[in-house]
């Protein structure tokens, strides 16, 4: 666990109990700050109770004796409307930060590598961090992902944190000074946290805005908002920038063509050269882009090229970005509950050309954008959770769709069909476009399910 000291004998709320914030509160309190706890939850107030942890109602505290409130990053804190805790707390002058701020505050001499964007984020970050392992190097992987970041232990100088940043997390986090930033790619999403596009732009840059001159950052240039960033970079002339693309090489880059990584960083063509159409875990175009970004961040942290190479063909993946569950006659399953947009759910149907789709949950502002591309390759879509209303209307006249009440109905559902039809290569995929809360607590919790469900047909099969 990380020790906080820099709130020592000073007043301190913590709001929001999950994993991070039960973390924050215990680092703080070993720190010496004087901590109370909240959360709205009650299952979560009692569970920091049978952890120790002091309670008191934050909207009923006398704010003006509290240094700072550290805020779980799912807590509003500008839109759509603040939380109140959070109009209290600013009222009063106090300090709003998240426990990614905590960790930057104690471990100034810790390198830090932070991996932020709309899709592939969790993917990237593991992969750099397995690298890094493989390597022989000292890292705590988390963040976004994994562990809380104040459950890491307190490395030494020259060892590695490397850390999946939200935008939610980079709100939190006013000082946020990073060796190795890296930047995926931008779309939509989270615009009700945000306001609207230029708000959510607006944060991932700031994860370059503090870096210094020895710095790295590491942009994808794909997209619109990420070129016009790689661009204000180069003209600003700080930190040192490396642009990443998939499908043309890029002078002082790392690029995949054909499912081939280019190293140009040195700005020729007789840099590393890696075939990533046998890393088995990594992928389609999008698993390309997430190698490109830590062959760049790997590279940036004086790690050799066989050993990236290495690494990226040992990575074992993640769960729900992907993830085989089974096969069952013929016919596999893929859980990609992580695909919470339509921009992830996309890459994901560029993998597989026979597709029985499971797809829907709560729906975001983007809706099935950009799925048309993929129509010819998804045989049938079942339609789940408050999204089959929109997304059935939306798929209409394009591709053959049914109505399923649950998840468990459309995987049995999917199954069935995809060995009526016997057609090679079938894949029944889910990957929802959607956000989970209308069914789970969690897209962990769908992906659960659906490998739950899936591997109880597998043993009714056999």
């Amino acid at each position: 666990m990380i020790r906080v000291d820099c709130f020592q004998d000073q007043e301190v709320a913590v709001f929001g109990l999950g994993s991070s914030g039960l973390a924050a509160a215990k680092a703080l309190i070993a720190g010496g700050a004087n901590v109370f706890a909240w959360d709205d939850d009650d299952a979560h107030r009692q569970a920091a109770i049978a952890q120790g942890l002091p309670l008191k109602d934050a909207l009923t505290v006398d704010w003006r004796d509290v240094s700072a409130l550290v805020l779980s990053p799912g807590v509003p804190l500008t839109h759509p409307r603040p939380h109140p805790i959070v109009d209290k707390a600013r009222s009063a002058g106090a300090e709003i930060i998240g426990d990614v701020e905590l960790l930057f505050r104690s471990t100034r001499d810790v390198r830090k590598t932070a991996v932020s964007g709309t899709n592939g984020k969790s993917t990237t970050t593991a992969l750099i961090g397995h690298v890094m392992q493989r390597a022989g190097r000292r890292v705590e992987v988390g963040g976004n992902l994994g562990p809380p970041v104040l459950a890491f232990e307190h490395l030494p100088a020259g060892a590695d944190y490397i850390l999946e940043l939200s935008s939610y997390q980079i709100d939190l986090t006013p000082s946020l000074i990073v060796s190795v930033a890296v930047l995926l790619n931008i779309s939509p999403d989270h615009l009700d946290r945000h306001g609207d596009m230029d708000g959510y732009v607006a944060v991932k840059k700031r994860l370059f805005q503090a870096q210094q001159h020895d710095a790295i950052a590491i942009v994808g240039i794909d997209d619109a908002y990420g070129a016009e960033i790689f661009s204000e970079l180069k003209a600003r002339g700080r930190p040192r920038v490396i642009a990443i693309s998939v499908g043309f090489r890029q002078p002082g880059g790392v690029s995949v063509v054909g499912g081939v990584l280019f190293d140009d960083i040195a700005g020729s063509s007789s840099g590393r050269e890696i075939d990533l159409t046998k890393a088995s875990s990594l992928p389609g175009a999008h698993n390309w882009q997430n190698a490109a970004a830590c062959y760049a961040a790997c590279r940036a942290l004086e790690i050799a090229p066989d050993e990236i190479a290495d690494g990226l063909m040992t990575f074992p993946g993640l769960a729900h970005r992907q993830e085989r569950i089974a096969e069952i006659d013929g016919v596999a399953f893929v859980n990609d509950s992580k695909a919470t947009n339509a921009v992830s759910a996309a890459r994901a149907l560029a993998c597989y050309e026979t597709i029985y789709w499971i797809v829907g949950g709560r729906p975001k502002s983007d809706g099935l954008d950009g799925i048309e591309l993929y129509d010819r390759r998804i045989k049938h879509a079942f339609l789940i959770g408050e999204a089959t209303p929109r997304f059935g209307e939306t798929l209409q006249g394009r591709v053959a769709w049914s109505d399923s009440a649950d998840l468990d109905q459309a995987v049995a559902a999917a199954s069935a069909m995809a060995r009526r039809d016997g057609l090679p290569g079938a894949v029944v995929l889910l990957s929802p476009a959607c956000a989970s809360f209308d069914q789970f607590v969690d897209f962990e919790a769908r992906g659960d399910a659906f490998r739950h469900a899936v591997l109880a047909l597998q043993e009714a099969r056999s």
